[in-house]
């Protein structure tokens, strides 16, 4: 993990406002079996901070006109993806998830950007989440940036679990990382193959792909 993604949100930025699930419902028109995610998994959802021009006077961009920090209390200590997706869906801005059980609190976000083809819907990719810490930890200020869609980026990076390479750009470094997810699970199944095969040829054959996944992966991360 590159670093741990919680700050010292500024006070300014503070909004504190419980959202009900029933608007999150009503934008994003969950189905009832999502729903029935929605109370078994979470006990509260608050707008905690808004980052925006007139917040943090940082400019805004086409792209990051501001940025949201969710804070959800949960009933278990996990969460379906499926639940922030609906949340995420519902506001058409980029949010940053703190999730809260038992006096701990885990970063969760997923890369979020207006569609190239259609400039009024938002594309998303996967979750990715920072290690759980405790709520009393010492938390960094924020990193500097130029603008919200910089600051996005730096704070996004922080929940990735390789770092960036020297000029990456967060779009690669996010390409990077599905690959190297595709590779290990593609290894994960040779090697479960591996286990229950008794064939020598079929187990050398698996082998040779296996290495070749191997050194794959190494040029990844």
């Amino acid at each position: 993990m590159t670093s741990q993604a919680l700050f010292t949100w500024p006070s300014q930025a503070a909004v504190g406002s419980l959202v009900a699930k029933s608007k999150i419902y009503a934008h994003a028109k969950p189905i009832a079996a999502l729903r029935a995610l929605f109370v078994a998994q979470v006990e509260s959802i608050t707008w905690a901070y808004k980052l925006s021009p007139e917040t943090i006077n940082l400019p805004a961009k086409p792209a990051v006109p501001e940025i949201e920090v969710f804070e959800v209390t949960l009933k278990l200590p996990d969460v379906s993806h499926s639940v922030l997706r609906c949340i995420d869906k519902a506001m058409p801005r980029p949010i940053l998830f703190n999730l809260r059980f038992e006096g701990k609190t885990q970063p969760v976000a997923a890369y979020k950007r207006p569609s190239d083809a259609a400039s009024d819907q938002w594309v998303m990719g996967d979750y990715h989440a920072a290690p759980w810490q405790e709520d009393g930890d010492a938390r960094p200020a924020l990193p500097l940036a130029l603008d919200l869609q910089g600051l996005y980026e730096q704070l996004l990076r922080q929940h990735l679990a390789i770092p960036a390479r020297t000029g990456e750009t967060l779009r690669h470094q996010l390409d990077r990382l599905a690959a190297l997810a595709a590779k290990q699970a593609a290894a994960a199944k040779l090697e479960a193959r591996l286990t229950f095969e008794k064939q020598f040829n079929r187990r050398v054959e698996i082998n040779a792909q296996l290495r070749t996944i191997r050194t794959e992966l190494e040029a990844l991360t």
